[in-house]
């Protein structure tokens, strides 16, 4: 045999109603006291009074309220309430009329109010736990979005540690192509390369995992990754990097860096003469700008570019889920340059 147990909120819930109730009794007991202090007789006069209450409320609270009010019936809700309001009022004058002599024979009992002040108090009421109700209602929608938002919150923090661990083993292979160059030149500047290196990894491992860096950081990021770059690239290359940063704004970190890396891996390449890359960032109160542009390398394989669209296909969902709705991605590709732009209003 299974046995039922209540649940705690149902519990409380029927605790708060006992409560509401008592309190209601108890204070029209007061009402209709005919001594200095309340007898037992003004407490069966109260009981009497809420007879007609009990069954109008909770006809209010169990069924127009789910069937109709829930349901976005507001005129036949207010309708039957209406109905509702004027058959309680004639039920509860009734009960002091017919019923409580056969009720209470040892007693004689009067209704104390008329039938317009009844309907008053029956409107008070029912209107009154009708708010009640909603109110509840309001505090358990509200409870219910929080706990909506911090699992969606916590699946976007999920989503984004993810595509951040798909960019920093991509970076730190690239820039180890880089020492593996200079070691295979064995070049002077192997010492200051791996020094430079260290601190761009230092960032990238812990600046990468807040949730904002100034924007200043991220400026120095990409100069130290460009001064890295520069160790492994033709000196004929022109990179120029122009900064107009008229506000210290905060963003999301290791932003830019993607589309850097994919300017030098994708870009400076190949049989091209002239080779170059355009960087500029603009950054104010309301508005990050990033661009960039670069030659594009020939005879890039399918893998290679396999590897981009990835790339900056894991930007665009970084994008949707910190700057949704405020950013602007927008990449202009021919046979000769690439060019990527970003937009994010602040």
């Amino acid at each position: 045999m299974k046995l039922f147990y209540p649940n705690t909120p149902t519990i409380n819930r029927i605790l708060l109603h006992i409560l509401f109730w008592f309190v209601s009794l108890i204070v029209f007991g007061y009402i209709f006291k005919i001594s200095d202090t309340i007898g037992r007789i003004d407490i069966l006069y109260s009981v009497l009074f809420h007879l007609s209450l009990w069954l109008g409320v909770y006809i209010n609270l169990f069924l127009l309220i789910p069937y109709l009010l829930n349901m976005k019936n507001y005129f036949h809700y207010v309708l039957f309430l209406l109905i509702l309001i004027v058959g309680v009022t004639f039920l509860n004058q009734l009960i002091f009329d017919r019923f409580a002599d056969f009720l209470l024979p040892d007693f004689y009992f009067v209704s104390q109010f008329n039938y317009l002040e009844t309907c008053i108090l029956v409107m008070v009421f029912l209107v009154g736990t009708t708010f009640l109700k909603l109110s509840k209602s309001w505090f358990k929608l509200q409870e219910l979005k929080y706990h909506i938002t911090k699992i969606e919150k916590e699946n976007i923090r999920i989503q984004l540690k993810a595509l951040k661990a798909q960019i920093n083993p991509h970076f730190l292979f690239n820039s180890l192509n880089v020492l593996y160059s200079l070691t295979l030149k064995r070049s002077n500047e192997t010492a200051d390369a791996i020094i430079m290196l260290s601190d761009i990894l230092r960032y990238v491992i812990y600046d990468s995992n807040k949730e904002t860096v100034s924007i200043r950081s991220e400026v120095e990021l990409i100069s130290n990754y460009l001064s890295l770059q520069k160790h492994r690239i033709d000196s004929e290359t022109s990179i120029n990097f122009e900064t107009n940063i008229q506000e210290e704004i905060q963003v999301t970190p290791m932003l830019f860096l993607p589309l850097v890396e994919n300017s030098f891996k994708h870009g400076v390449k190949g049989d091209i003469v002239n080779t170059y890359i355009q960087i500029s960032i603009f950054a104010s109160k309301k508005m990050l700008q990033f661009e960039i542009e670069n030659n594009k390398g020939v005879n890039e394989s399918s893998t290679e570019k396999a590897e981009r669209g990835i790339g900056l296909s894991n930007i665009r969902k970084r994008l949707n889920l910190l700057y949704s709705g405020k950013h602007h991605f927008i990449v202009k590709e021919d046979k000769n340059k690439f060019k990527v732009l970003l937009k994010i209003e602040l």
